[in-house]
This record gives structure tokens, sequence and C-alpha cells, in this order.
């Protein structure tokens, strides 16, 4: 087994998790949406969970609902609502 660590910091370091956990450490033009990543078997696809999820998103959002890329560039990459795009914190 080989593990490697990275710092994910705030604004490009979501880019990290797309170029590699997402899509399965395999090489994948960032044009095209994450379709290898969802049709492969492997790392299961990101979703929703804790009790603060429902303050997300004017309560849109629900645990266990799929993660998706736009959300995670909105929450991890600029620090938004992953839906309303509205400043956190």
């Amino acid at each position: 087994m080989t593990v490697s660590m990275r710092v994910i910091s705030a604004g490009d370091g979501f880019r990290y998790l797309l170029k590699t956990v997402v899509a399965g450490d395999g090489n994948r033009d960032p044009t095209t949406p994450l379709t290898r990543y969802y049709q492969e078997k492997g790392t299961p696809r990101g979703f929703w969970m804790g009790s603060g999820v429902h303050g997300l998103g004017h309560g849109e959002l629900e645990a266990g609902g799929e993660v998706t890329e736009s959300h995670l560039q909105l929450l991890l990459g600029l620090g938004c609502d992953p839906i309303t795009g509205e400043p956190l914190g």
C-alpha cells in the first residue's frame, strides 16, 4: 500500500480532491464531467451527512444526498453555501 498526504487549503484545495480521489487517481480531462468516476466501481460517491446539513441551501440539502462537483467548488473552493452561493462564516 502507498499512502500520500497533501495539505488541502481553502481556494483551490478542492481541486486536489477532484483530480485524485474523485477521479479514482486516474487522468481526467477537467472539461468533462465526472462520468468515469460515477460509472466505475471503487470509491463511492460523496454524500452529505451530519446534523448541520439542514442549515445549508435553505434546507434544500438533506443527509444522504449526493455531493456534486459544483457543491464541492462552492463549499471548499469558495467558502460559500453549496446551493445558494452565499458566503459562509
